[in-house]
């Protein structure tokens, strides 16, 4: 038996689970029914689940690879109607440096994942219906309210994020509707295992995407549950199709950190657009890999000099706030000035105006805002937003 605390209103109430099957039955309540755009009928009451890069064939009373889309008598259910997780983020958290920096955004979260990385950084929500130890509590909230609560905290950016937005894409959608009503721009952050359908389905509400590109050895990404390939086809497409893209590379000692690998990860972006902003960040040991090292300063120094010599623009540490000087920095791809100045998640200084640099006119690749603040929203912390 295990507990979770969930804390609404300023009461607190403990909440007992005595296995995953109860917390199943919970989530089984708050489902909606799947968007057409995400599911094909293939016959005898099957159906196929195309939220994710599994594609999986869901026979009825069975659930796909992520274990909450599920088959209810031929109808495909999707999570929806709860929060696992929701928080006001500086942006440059997510991270998101080309897109409204230094101000917030309000991440929510819900459960489960397609993959099963043992290095997850989010596992308590991802894996919490593979793993015991993995304990997350959903929340009932209205669409409208995350939306409305954005607003109240000055946020003009929302993000699925926490765990996999992909196959909660329905639910998101949701939010965004209510969130694209009142001016906000939307993102996910994603570990990129898509489907042509699911980008074409989000496309006209989401502008931000991150994707987790996590090594470049295809045994090694079938070892966290997905193929290489298919991620490298979704940057591909998230780029033709216009989204705004950051790249995300944790960099593992003795997993991915070789010359080699980062240099085919550097070579791989750079042929899709030199202008996507490629982030290495420093892994340190947590969920069930905990036998490599933290990375070191050094090493994440050695990979943005990859990256730079493959012609990319912006590379950025990450991390390990104050470890990289100016590298942490945007500077204008033109004339070098110094853009915006960061340390870890704060912006202590943005000089573009309109998103151009004010010493030679140049527009660097984002999403920038008219009139910046000079200053973080949040002052560069996650801050809980708690529902009423």
């Amino acid at each position: 038996m295990w507990y979770s605390e969930l804390q609404t209103s300023g009461e607190r109430f403990i909440v007992t689970m005595s296995s995953e099957t109860s917390l199943k039955a919970i989530l089984s309540q708050k489902t909606m029914a799947s968007s057409p755009e995400l599911v094909v009928d293939e016959g005898d009451g099957a159906v196929r689940c195309v939220a994710c890069g599994h594609r999986c064939v869901i026979h009825d009373g069975r659930t796909g690879v992520c274990r909450v889309r599920f088959n209810e008598h031929g109808v495909l259910r999707a999570p929806a109607g709860y929060v696992a997780g929701l928080q006001v983020d500086p942006i440059e958290k997510k991270p998101f440096y080309h897109a409204y920096p230094g101000r917030d955004a309000l991440s929510f979260g819900m459960l489960g994942c397609d993959f099963h990385c043992s290095f997850c950084q989010n596992w308590v929500t991802s894996q919490v219906l593979r793993d015991d130890k993995a304990v997350s509590t959903p929340r009932s909230c209205e669409a409208a309210k995350v939306a409305d609560l954005a607003v109240q905290h000055g946020a003009p950016v929302v993000v699925s994020t926490y765990n996999e937005p992909l196959i909660t894409a329905d639910w998101a959608m949701t939010i965004f509707r209510e969130a694209t009503e009142r001016g906000l721009v939307c993102g996910f952050v994603s570990n990129g295992n898509a489907t042509p359908e699911v980008l074409e389905y989000i496309r006209p509400l989401v502008t931000l995407y991150k994707v987790d590109l996590k090594c470049f050895d295809d045994r090694n990404y079938r070892k966290l549950g997905g193929t290489l390939e298919n991620v490298l086809n979704t940057i591909r497409l998230l780029k033709t199709m216009g989204f705004w893209i950051e790249i995300v590379t944790l960099v593992i000692p003795k997993m991915n950190d070789s010359d080699d690998e980062l240099s085919r990860i550097a070579d791989f972006i750079a042929g899709v657009s030199v202008d996507i902003p490629w982030h290495v960040t420093a892994f340190h040991p947590d969920y069930e890999m905990t036998g490599p090292p933290a990375t070191t300063a050094e090493s994440l120094l050695r990979a943005s000099d990859i990256g730079k010599r493959a012609g990319l623009k912006f590379v950025y540490p990450g991390n390990m706030p104050g470890a990289f000087g100016d590298h942490e920095c945007t500077h204008c791809p033109e004339c070098d000035t110094t853009l915006i100045r960061r340390i870890g998640f704060s912006v202590l200084e943005n000089v573009m105006k309109g998103g151009v640099c004010p010493k030679c006119g140049h527009r660097p690749p984002g999403v920038w805002e008219t009139s910046p603040p000079t200053v973080p929203s949040g002052g560069g912390r996650p801050r809980t937003v708690r529902l009423r």
